[in-house]
């Protein structure tokens, strides 16, 4: 028999014994949770030996409670909450502070005040009294002034007649400790709250209550073993593996008690990918769902005045307009960003309806959402539930209900929205749309979701679910120093010592409730495996000391410090498997003939340089980043900028040393202002731009005269050239050509360093960009002129430049040929190249490197 079984059967043989079977109607049995129930249920029939038993009352504490009827009704935690703030916002204390969150941790307090209360009133006027008494007796305590606060506040709320659920619950206790007459037994692990110490010691007054406590009960717990991972994925990874293994073993109930959230969420996401569902009692805030987000997408584009970025996340969100078919939104949001991000609007909803004048099929999603923004005009003040009922009904012009109906998430959000619409009906308090949006946020990361559709061997829990409650396996997950114990519900207000004056729990009393817990799943499991992080960003981790402890124990009695061996070889198997399918994905696709440009840029050839399935991404299927809806000038924009300038310059001064120094100074400041006019009227940024400029003037004037010195007259510039090779063509545009006599120079402007374009030029045939210029225009010289920082600069390649263009034409008809013959395309880029390349993502560099 299992040491569940025997601890159930103990149990079972005590109450059988004060009360003979087959009739166990007449005494209540008080469980944790209500997983115990079958057990001790099983272990009654089991020991009392009748063909028949009708079994005892069997129920937690809190429904037991909840039975009790209260004449009163009992306020909701919206409400009060509401009422709260309200409060604080009137008495200005915590000015600068987030009164929302504030109110959700003053709340807790109060609860937890209240519940310290050294009697069970049995109705309002007994409940008034001890309130008055508790009152009155710390009115002479030297309390801090935060503590002072707290205190006055939530003697303030207790003072009228309503309940809250506090209120409620203490009521309710006194009322079944009064009307005790039958025998009580009770199944725990750890200490009681003493609320609930003190109902079973009035109910004791009366009828007979008996504790069966798993500390008390001699267990001898089986130590677990340990695995300690380098880093969150490593855990996450032995979580998900342990999983498989038991399951492989034939395990049907298994329980990861997530002690670190974020490890937890990352295992349940590589079970999955292995195709095992995983049920989860603890259930996720509507914060971290996909639902919610879209709910989040539509209120900041609403309050950003629909800036394009939030426009567009909100328009991809697969919730939005979901009377439409996934064609058609897909095609509309597609348009929509084209058109945006070529005309550069950035924001205004008013602007984009006007821009789709003439685009038809973009005319109902804007008039749509021109109607819904209307719903939840952000000039006023409103009740949370006039915000509320905004909020529905531009849900459901917008779509957005029908599509979070069609998922378990989103009904369940939508219900809890209705709810605290309904429950806040009468509540007066008027706030601005920024307050009532962070109450909002505040109720998504309050409100759980619990996906009850799974049925899984697996499921996933928290410590205190797990009292009285045995499985095949336990997994502990996430069990460091920082997160075992946890911090317990006190928050950030009080220490230890304000805490004990107040009369309420301090942590050390929820770190032991913990420690007990622990003690009592080790009891009732006999396989159980702790994971943690040992290092976390290079630093050493602890542990949790209650584990630690244990496992110190064990190595002095038997010489082993417990540590799980088999996985770590699990997993390095599965590491040397990856690594052999990540060296066989290194991309390098071939290209049918048909597909094959019969030109290239000479971008594209630096591309086809750089990496070979760069350019294929890019130039072949076409996957270029869209371009960026442009807000202020960029580096880019300014150098197209210094283009045009140089370009007007010299076709109306083509020899600047024929003029007056002074002259072609203020000739070049004039086009300059002339050319960076349109950018000064909407970007003040461009002034800074237009300042850096103008820095370099004399230098350049200088640099020109003294070329011109030497013989070199400007003849054209941004000229285009398409240069027919063997089997492809050769395009681009020169930025400027220079004669001297017979000679010919190609330079193009640069508004980098000159060490910058040192490098480019440091290995032959890795910039492609001045050769080819120099064979398109069959140079014998070419260079950059760097202008940056007030410096001109001319840079040229130390090789002889006809043999250095005659060489990269060769090799691109060669290359371009094997494409054309088939050979592939491969990811070889150098860490340079990848760490600017837009198609990193593509490659998936990261996975098979």
């Amino acid at each position: 028999m299992s040491k569940p079984a025997e601890l159930f059967d103990r149990v079972a043989q005590r109450i059988l014994a004060a009360h003979p079977a087959p009739d166990l109607r007449g005494i209540t049995v008080i469980f944790p949770n209500m997983h115990a129930a079958q057990p001790l249920a099983q272990a009654l029939i089991r020991c009392a030996q009748v063909q028949a038993i009708l079994l005892p009352q069997m129920v937690t504490l809190n429904e037991w409670a909840q039975s009790v009827p209260l004449a009163a009704p009992v306020a909701s935690d919206s409400q009060r909450s509401a009422m709260l703030y309200q409060q604080l916002r009137k008495l200005q204390w915590f000015e600068h502070a987030d009164l929302w969150s504030m109110t959700q941790e003053l709340l807790k307090l109060f609860d937890e005040l209240t519940h310290a209360l050294h009697a069970l009133p049995e109705h309002a006027d007994a409940f008034a009294a001890a309130v008055q008494q508790a009152y009155q007796a710390r009115q002479n305590t030297t309390l801090q002034l935060e503590a002072r606060l707290v205190f006055e506040l939530w003697h303030a709320m207790q003072s009228g007649d309503e309940l809250d659920a506090a209120r409620a619950y203490q009521m309710r206790l006194g009322k079944l400790a009064q009307q005790a007459d039958r025998p009580l037994y009770v199944l725990r692990t750890s200490e009681w709250d003493a609320l609930e110490q003190r109902f079973l010691e009035e109910y004791e007054q009366r009828a007979l209550v008996k504790v069966f406590d798993v500390r008390e009960m001699d267990v001898n717990a089986k130590a677990p073993l340990f695995f300690a991972a380098t880093s969150l994925e490593q855990e996450a990874r032995a979580a998900a593996m342990q999983v498989r293994r038991w399951l492989a073993d034939g395990k049907h109930n298994i329980a990861i008690v997530a002690q670190d959230r974020v490890v937890a969420r990352r295992a349940r996401a590589l079970l999955e990918r292995a195709e095992i569902l995983v049920a989860d009692e603890s259930g996720w805030t509507f914060a971290t769902l996909s639902v919610s987000t879209v709910l989040d997408r539509w209120l900041t584009a609403l309050q950003s005045d629909f800036y394009h970025h939030d426009l567009l996340d909100l328009l991809k969100s697969p919730y939005i307009f979901a009377d439409m078919t996934a064609g058609e939104r897909k095609s509309a949001v597609y348009q929509l960003e084209q058109l945006l991000r070529k005309q550069g609007v950035v924001a205004g909803l008013e602007k984009f309806v006007a821009l789709t004048e003439h685009e038809v099929s973009l005319r109902q999603p804007l008039a749509r959402l021109r109607q819904a923004a209307a719903l939840l005009a952000q000039n006023k003040k409103q009740t949370l539930a006039e915000w509320l009922t905004a909020l529905q009904q531009s849900l459901n012009v917008l779509g957005i209900e029908a599509g979070l109906q069609q998922d378990d998430a989103g009904q369940q959000l939508l219900r809890a929205i209705e709810t605290c619409r309904q429950e806040l009906h009468n509540d007066e308090g008027r706030y601005r749309f920024a307050e009532w949006r962070r109450w909002l946020a505040q109720q998504l990361d309050i409100a759980t979701f619990r996906d009850s559709s799974i049925d899984s061997p697996v499921r996933f829990t928290h410590l205190a679910a797990t009292r009285w409650r045995s499985f095949d396996a336990v997994l502990l997950l996430g069990c460091d120093a920082d997160h075992l114990p946890s911090a317990g519900d006190g928050g950030r207000w009080f220490n230890d010592a304000v805490r004990s004056t107040l009369g309420l729990p301090t942590r050390s009393f929820h770190a032991t409730r913990q420690h007990d817990d622990l003690r009592a799943l080790l009891a009732m499991n006999s396989e159980v495996l702790v994971t943690w992080q040992k290092e976390q960003d290079g630093e050493a981790r602890l542990l949790s000391p209650f584990l630690q402890m244990l496992r110190d124990a064990y190595q002095q009695m038997h010489g082993d410090d417990l540590s799980e061996t088999e996985l770590h070889a699990y997993l390095a198997s599965e590491d040397a498997q990856h690594v052999e399918l990540a060296q066989s994905a290194q991309p390098a696709p071939s290209v049918s003939p048909d597909y094959v440009p019969g030109s290239i840029s000479i971008s594209g050839y630096n591309s086809l340089v750089a990496c070979p399935y760069q350019y294929y991404a890019r130039h072949i299927l076409k996957l270029n980043e869209l371009d960026e809806v442009q807000e202020a000038i960029e580096k880019r924009d300014y150098g197209e900028r210094v283009h045009t300038i140089l370009q007007r310059f010299h076709q109306q001064y083509p020899l600047v040393m024929q003029g007056d120094a002074e002259q072609m100074v203020a000739a070049l400041q004039r086009i300059s202002d002339e050319v960076f006019t349109d950018l000064l009227e909407h970007d003040f940024t461009a002034r800074a731009w237009l300042a850096r400029w103008m820095q370099s003037l004399p230098a350049y004037l200088e640099w020109q005269t003294a070329r011109e010195a030497e013989g070199w007259r400007y003849a054209e510039s941004e000229q285009d050239f398409n240069w027919p090779l063997e089997g492809i063509r050769l395009r681009g545009r020169i930025d400027r050509l220079d004669v001297r006599g017979d000679e010919k120079l190609v330079l193009d402007y640069k508004t980098q360093s000159d060490q910058l374009l040192r490098n480019k030029l440091k290995e032959p045939g890795e910039d492609v960009q001045l050769a080819c210029y120099a064979y398109a225009h069959e140079a014998a010289d070419a260079a950059f002129v760097s202008i940056e920082s007030g410096k001109v600069k001319q840079i040229a390649p130390s090789e002889d430049v006809p043999l250095l263009a005659q060489l990269n034409a060769e090799r691109l008809v060669e290359v371009v040929g094997e494409i054309r013959g088939g050979a592939g395309l491969p990811a070889n880029g150098i860490d340079m190249v990848c760490a600017y390349c837009e198609v990193r993502g593509v490659c998936r560099k990261g996975e098979w490197q």
